[in-house]
């Protein structure tokens, strides 16, 4: 089998620190994801740079295809132990997820891994290791379609200690079972990330005592994405233009009302304009049969990218996801491509559209160029693959 994983991650500072002790790498390779979760000790500017050098070193090795013990024996060189506290300088969690489906997870002084299958909390069996003198904890396995795992740094164990729990803390099993809850609702790691992540703020009381990391990694199904923007130069490549677009696999959608009208003509169906709306910033929807979402064209496209730019930008929590559901075109574009999306195909027409060419809309062509160039580049670094087409 090949697979396809949905990563994402959420970080919360110590209270009263501007920079984060932990940090997160997600890197692909030719044949495998590779999530990293380092936590540097301490907090602030120091364990943000043990952290950032943690991450960095094993994330470049692994990248030029080192095996785990050589990265490790790297880092426990570079990075001592602390002669003080007796602990080291910086704890991680690496999990490698090649495309056949084998995994591999390597844990060094982090909270375990979470592992959810069929709707239950599995114990993966796990080899203890010494490499200079430090001890791993190693996981060999297969995933199977859905399986999700959630790394995390200490600070996620901890949350709540003496103000809500009584200096108990939420024990990783109270982690466990509330992720469990969560991925009853929601399918996507970005939106699991997110719930996590407003917990432990909650039982922190928005003041964390400590950094606080949740990784999530999804095994998702392959999920293709075309959207068809823009009238081709040359009138008579409409009917090809629509050929392609509906003989690629995926969902189909049309943005621009132009274009919205070669596809209705071109497949021989009704453009209804959708009257369920309510959103003064955005444009009404219309409905054609065969096509998954028609959205109006430069003013959706625009209030999309905001809302993809803010997600790549790590600013997205769960009022975030509230927006991503609302129902309006622009909404509903970034919600795709958020959360149902691993490859993108976009089919552009590089007309100037007739019905702005002599109004104060005769740059239409230029920006929607722009906007597309924007949404191929958020797209990749959003990890989807990308396939741009002009005519």
């Amino acid at each position: 089998m090949s697979v396809s994983i949905d990563v994402a991650w959420k970080s919360l500072n110590k209270h009263k620190e501007e920079l984060c002790g932990d940090k997160v790498e997600i890197l692909k390779t030719k044949n495998s994801d590779i999530v990293i979760l380092a936590d540097g000790m301490g907090s602030g500017v120091k364990a943000n740079i043990l952290a950032t050098l943690t991450s960095k070193i094993l994330g470049t090795m692994l990248h030029e295809g080192a095996d785990i013990d050589s990265c490790v024996e790297t880092i426990a060189k570079t990075l001592p132990v602390c002669r003080v506290r007796n602990a080291a300088y910086a704890t991680f969690s690496i999990l490698q997820i090649f495309h056949n489906g084998f995994a591999h997870l390597v844990e060094y002084d982090n909270p375990a891994c979470l592992f959810i299958r069929d709707k239950k909390i599995i114990n993966y069996p796990c080899e203890e290791r010494i490499i200079e003198g430090k001890k791993i904890h190693e996981y060999c396995f297969r995933v199977e379609q859905n399986d999700c795992f959630v790394l995390m740094s200490d600070g996620v164990i901890y949350a709540g200690t003496g103000e809500i729990l009584n200096l108990q803390g939420w024990t990783w099993e109270n982690m466990a079972e509330y992720t469990l809850k969560c991925t009853q609702k929601t399918l996507s790691a970005s939106r699991l990330a997110a719930l996590l992540s407003q917990a432990c703020d909650d039982l922190y009381m928005q003041k964390p005592g400590d950094d606080t990391t949740v990784a999530v990694a999804r095994i998702i199904e392959r999920r293709v994405v075309n959207i068809f923007t823009g009238p081709p130069k040359n009138k008579e490549d409409d009917e090809k233009i629509m050929y392609d677009f509906m003989h690629m696999e995926g969902k189909k959608i049309v943005s621009g009302g132009t274009s919205a009208n070669i596809a209705a003509r071109a497949l021989r169906k009704d453009i209804t304009t959708k009257v369920d709306y309510n959103h003064p910033d955005v444009p009404p929807m219309a409905v054609i049969e065969g096509l998954d979402l028609v959205t109006e064209g430069i003013l959706t496209l625009g209030r999309a990218l905001k809302l993809l730019k803010r997600y790549v930008n790590d600013e997205f929590d769960v009022e975030f996801f509230d927006e991503l559901d609302a129902n309006n075109g622009a909404s509903k574009l970034a919600k795709i491509l958020i959360e149902e999306c691993t490859e993108l195909n976009l089919f552009v027409g590089t007309a100037v559209n007739e019905t702005h060419q002599d109004s104060e809309l005769s740059f239409d062509l230029s920006l929607r160029m722009n906007l597309v160039e924007q949404l191929n580049t958020v797209a990749e670094k959003m990890g989807k693959k990308v396939t741009l087409k002009y005519y």
